[in-house]
């Protein structure tokens, strides 16, 4: 096994179907139309001291190397291959931004959303739903204009939500926008492990139900599912740039709309055997729950909504895929915004209105692993089993942003250890002959493993799924979804201090940061109120 750094790799780009040294184009092109200090048109590659230029080539031998270049990367001399910014030419359009967004929603804060209605009835659930589904649009719409900095078509490109903040915020916003980023992908990993092993647990219940009958109580431990899910993400975090698997977004997708769609599915007969709708007008009646826990549980299910619309974080990356102006980014990005909500609220509409009309107060916290189901038991196993598939793929996309700035922030602070940056090839054949090798990288291997481990022995001390979810919702709702969106687009627009769109913008704001504040605070006494009767590795379900 042989060591070496990573900074010593080349760094290739694909163009078309060959790959090509990227940087030598692009500082060609960089220095076209510079001039030599001997006279006539050069292109000079290097400045030497005192500003002497050096390595200087008539201009007639550069642009015949760079039309050779072009001509062997299978372009023509009037195409381009890179936008702007020097980067690879973007091919996105509003129909794939539209497919990314709705890929990244519809997960599994589906699940939750028949409980939450049933929290707050026929009345405010839906209209719960359609406030969020409004001010999810709209505050996309402002940190679509964040995209660039400046002119909305020429611009400088911010890549990721974070480049965002950086090119309109300064100062001790910019520290609590990467602490709350962070630490909501934390909170994720969790979610999913706790939704992933119930859906593990699931699977073995309901082949339990079908054998032994509906009166089995059939109570198995979640820890041992949780152990699992955390072996596969360590496997699975072991391999670099997960998230740039291109299939791994159409996988996603695949299997969110599958248990999605057996689920709503599965409502419509159960309401089609009840021969009516459940349910009533305000929700869980008071006497079947204490006030104060309705009011505790109705907030929660503002957390869980939220939650099943949070896709913030990413939607600067969706629309860094979009292809260059005209139309702007911005605008393409606003139309794709409008579409995916359209689409993911008329999906939650059916899936949470079928799961409540189905059970009415009674609906499970988790629509297909709270056994209001019980038959076709098949079907509810390809359901969870979908959901294990999904979440799997989901929980590394997620957590790619985090191991990445540890990884480099670890390169930045150490460049000379070799633990940090030393990457050891690992044979993938058992012969042990020359072929495809892995490299692996031991900072990386033990960094990422102590993160997995660590979020499942969370997960095992709080496998509370709404509770859980109904947090994380209400947590990265206000900061990520309004706060830091309004507040870039009122730097980028320079809108006026107390003119009628600031004071618009940041009572907005305001009437979020209560909305948020309240659901985290129902959310926690929903988790305090299950430690009381939850023994860590112990209670069965």
């Amino acid at each position: 096994m042989t060591h070496h750094t990573k900074l010593d790799q080349p760094y290739l780009s694909l163009c078309s179907s060959s790959l090509h040294l990227q940087a030598p184009l692009a500082r060609a092109r960089s220095e076209q139309g510079r001039r030599g200090a001997a006279g006539g048109d050069y292109f000079c590659k290097e400045m030497g001291e005192n500003g002497v230029p050096r390595h200087c080539y008539p201009a007639a031998a550069a642009a015949a190397a760079m039309e050779v270049t072009s001509m062997e990367l299978g372009h023509t001399a009037g195409s381009k291959c890179y936008d702007d910014d020097g980067r690879l030419k973007r091919t996105g359009t509003m129909w794939t931004a539209s497919a990314h967004i709705i890929t990244a929603v519809i997960g599994s804060g589906v699940l939750s959303l028949a409980w939450a209605i049933a929290q707050l009835g026929w009345v405010a659930g839906p209209a719960v739903m359609l406030l969020f589904s409004f001010v999810t649009y709209y505050t996309s719409a402002l940190l679509a204009d964040c995209y660039r900095s400046g002119d909305e078509c020429t611009g400088k490109r911010n890549y990721t939500y974070m480049d965002a903040v950086n090119a309109n915020l300064s100062g001790i916003k910019v520290q609590i926008c990467g602490f709350l980023q962070y630490a909501n992908i934390i909170g994720v990993a969790i979610g999913y492990t706790i939704a992933a092993s119930i859906s593990m647990l699931a699977i073995k219940k309901a082949n339990c139900f079908h054998v032994e009958g509906h009166g089995d109580p059939c109570s198995i431990s979640s820890t041992p599912y949780m152990i699992i899910f955390g072996v596969a993400e360590i496997f699975f975090s072991q391999i670099p740039d997960f998230d740039q698997i291109s299939w791994l977004s159409i996988l996603a997708a695949v299997m969110s709309f599958t248990y999605s769609t057996i689920g709503l599915g599965l409502g419509i007969v159960q309401v089609v055997a009840n021969k009516g709708v459940q349910g009533s007008l305000t929700g869980i009646s008071v006497g079947v729950v204490t006030p104060i826990d309705k009011v505790w549980r109705s907030l929660q299910a503002f957390g869980d909504i939220a939650f099943a619309y949070s896709y913030s974080l990413i939607l600067i990356e969706i629309q860094d895929t979009i292809r260059a102006p005209p139309p702007s980014e911005s605008k393409v990005m606003r139309r794709a915004t409008i579409v995916s909500v359209a689409v993911t609220t008329l999906f939650y509409m059916l899936c949470g209105c079928m799961g409540y009309a189905a059970f009415g107060d009674a609906a499970p916290g988790n629509l297909l692993t709270g056994f209001g189901f019980y038959e076709p038991f098949w079907l509810l196993d390809v359901a969870n089993a979908a959901i294990v598939v999904h979440l799997v793929g989901a929980y590394q996309v997620y957590c790619q942003p985090l191991f990445a700035f540890v990884e480099k922030w670890a390169q930045q602070r150490w460049p000379k250890s070799k633990y940090i940056t030393g990457e050891v090839d690992v044979p993938l054949s058992l012969s042990g002959s020359a072929g495809r090798c892995y490299k692996m990288n031991l900072f990386r291997l033990t960094w990422r493993t102590a993160f997995v481990v660590a979020t499942t022995v969370v997960s095992m001390l709080l496998p509370f799924f709404n509770d859980v979810v109904g947090l994380l919702g209400a947590l990265g709702f206000w900061p990520l979804t309004v706060y830091f969106p309004v507040e870039m687009y009122i730097v980028q627009k320079k809108v006026p201090r107390w003119s009628t769109r600031w004071v618009c913008l940041q009572l907005l704001s305001l009437a979020c940061l209560i909305i948020t504040v309240a659901s985290a605070a129902g959310s926690v006494a929903g988790i305090i109120s299950d430690l009381k009767v939850y023994k860590p590795f112990v209670t069965t379900y």
